[in-house]
């Protein structure tokens, strides 16, 4: 059964730092490239960064370049988002997926989703 359970959010000032974690069952990392989204309210859902261990390709939005990285560790079949220099528009939930699409546009055609985890970047 394919699971994939994202942790890590929470509140955090202006600037500061947090990593979220997408740890991942039923599957290997190299089978699917994962992809981290955000949707912030009334907003539409965002891509923000994915990543292919298949062909080593990593994508991030223009929104977050510089700002965030994103990081596997196969042996914990984890994958990490680093978001550093946070702003308060990185406010959203964060969902992490799984699919079979990480290219210059981004993620694309997820098959599986986690249930996401909130991030508020407020003073």
């Amino acid at each position: 059964q394919v699971q994939l359970v994202e942790s890590g959010g929470g509140l955090v000032q202006p600037g500061g730092s947090l990593r979220l974690s997408c740890a991942v069952s039923g599957f290997t990392l190299d089978y699917y490239a994962i992809g981290w989204f955000r949707q912030a309210p009334g907003k539409e859902r965002e891509g923000v960064s994915c990543i292919s261990s298949s062909d080593g390709t990593t994508y991030y939005a223009d929104s977050v370049k510089g700002r965030f990285t994103i990081s596997e560790d196969n042996a914990k079949n984890t994958v990490y988002l680093q978001m550093n220099s946070l702003k308060p528009e990185d406010t959203a939930v964060y969902y992490c997926a799984a699919g079979f699409i990480c290219s210059g546009s981004g993620p694309r055609g997820m098959d599986y989703w986690g249930k996401g985890t909130l991030v508020t970047v407020s003073s």
